[in-house]
């Protein structure tokens, strides 16, 4: 396969996986990186021998990228897809795809008018516990699934983020933040969500960072931080999603539990890709751990860019889509607008399955 040439854009704390991202799998090409702040994209620049750093304009004036990266903060995500794609290049981000679901809709129609691929994070559903996971429940099992149960909770990124305010800010918090690892897992399980309800709340308006070099600064939280939503998908499965920067400890896993006509299934913690995958059926005793039947268990954040690769010279649709992304963003809308509103939300998009892996695929590459 040719390689494809990649351009990242921010290079910040993220980064680093997706440099990684451009020495392990076999197709990526990074050619070139920027950041507002060009000293950050030198540095990355020299340590992982990307040919060039450049301003923003410029890598996007680049002819040589053929897909951007878009590691920026949530709040310029929209933006600089935006550019990306009018400057003709495919464009593949960190989550969320927006933050606005108006702005996320804009973009998948200006990536069809430009025949344009558009993608976005997370992809740790393409890792090997997830896609076990998709196998035993399209094998059936645990039969039909009927029901799902998943928990977020701890006490909040000023724990370990040394720069933690971005996200208390609109458009952040726990749902932003992390609901989209076990949201895009319970669509790539279960399929299209078609309504949500929630309650938010914000007990606490002010924290503290409590690591690193601004360690005792406090500063407002401009967004709900417990947020609890109930979410009824297409084929009738309802499934309970807590995400909280409120809970100084907690029993619940981060894992996903799938329960079906015929059994149970503990899906492992969806912002990993690694197992391991436990299933009960009904006259069990107990769980059984599966082993995984998929690779990339390791961490490779990136997999999304390598499908988005190979589906371009395949001329077959990627798995990290943008519309995949926005109907993410609207079920983590609808827990607000829901709480807010004291009423059920009804979504008014709709999203098919990921396609599932096939079970040999090579460790550094896909097969198609």
């Amino acid at each position: 396969m040719k390689k494809v040439n990649i351009g990242i854009i921010g290079c910040g704390n993220i980064s680093p996986i997706y440099f990684e991202a451009g020495q392990k799998f076999d197709i990526l090409n990074i050619v070139a990186c920027a950041d507002l702040d060009l000293e950050k994209a030198q540095e990355m620049a020299k340590r992982y021998n990307v040919p060039k750093a450049c301003s923003v304009d410029d890598i996007l004036a680049d002819l040589e990228v053929e897909i951007i990266i878009n590691l920026t903060i949530p709040a310029a995500h929209a933006d600089i897809h935006r550019k990306a794609l009018e400057a003709g290049k495919h464009s593949y981000g960190e989550k969320p795809l927006a933050i606005e679901v108006d702005d996320a809709k804009s973009l998948i129609r200006l990536a069809e008018e430009k025949g344009l691929r558009l993608g976005s994070a997370p992809d740790t559903f393409l890792g090997g516990g997830l896609q076990t996971a998709r196998k035993l429940i399209d094998d059936g099992w645990i039969g039909a699934p009927i029901a799902a149960t998943a928990f977020m909770t701890h006490e909040g990124p000023e724990i370990f983020h040394p720069g933690p305010d971005f996200l208390y800010q609109y458009g952040a918090g726990p749902m932003f933040d992390m609901g989209p690892y076990y949201l895009t897992a319970l669509i790539h399980l279960i399929g299209s969500i078609q309504r949500v309800t929630g309650s938010t709340a914000t007990p606490v308006k002010e924290r503290m960072v409590k690591n690193g070099p601004d360690y005792g600064r406090t500063f407002p939280v401009e967004t709900p931080t417990h947020i609890a939503g109930v979410l009824d998908f297409e084929n009738g499965a309802v499934a309970t999603l807590v995400t909280s920067f409120d809970v100084k400890g907690s029993k619940h896993p981060f894992h996903i539990e799938i329960h079906g006509t015929d059994g149970s299934m503990v899906v492992p913690d969806p912002n990993t890709f690694d197992g391991p995958v436990y299933v009960k059926k009904s006259h069990h005793k107990a769980f059984i751990e599966v082993p995984l039947t998929h690779g990339f268990t390791e961490n490779s954040r990136g997999l999304g860019v390598l499908d988005m690769a190979y589906a371009i010279q395949n001329e077959r649709e990627h798995r990290a889509t943008g519309k995949l992304a926005l109907h993410v963003l609207e079920a983590i809308h609808g827990f607000h607008i829901a709480s807010n509103n004291e009423k059920h939300y009804h979504m008014t998009t709709k999203v098919e399955k990921p396609t599932a892996f096939p079970l040999d695929q090579p460790v550094n590459g896909l097969k198609g």
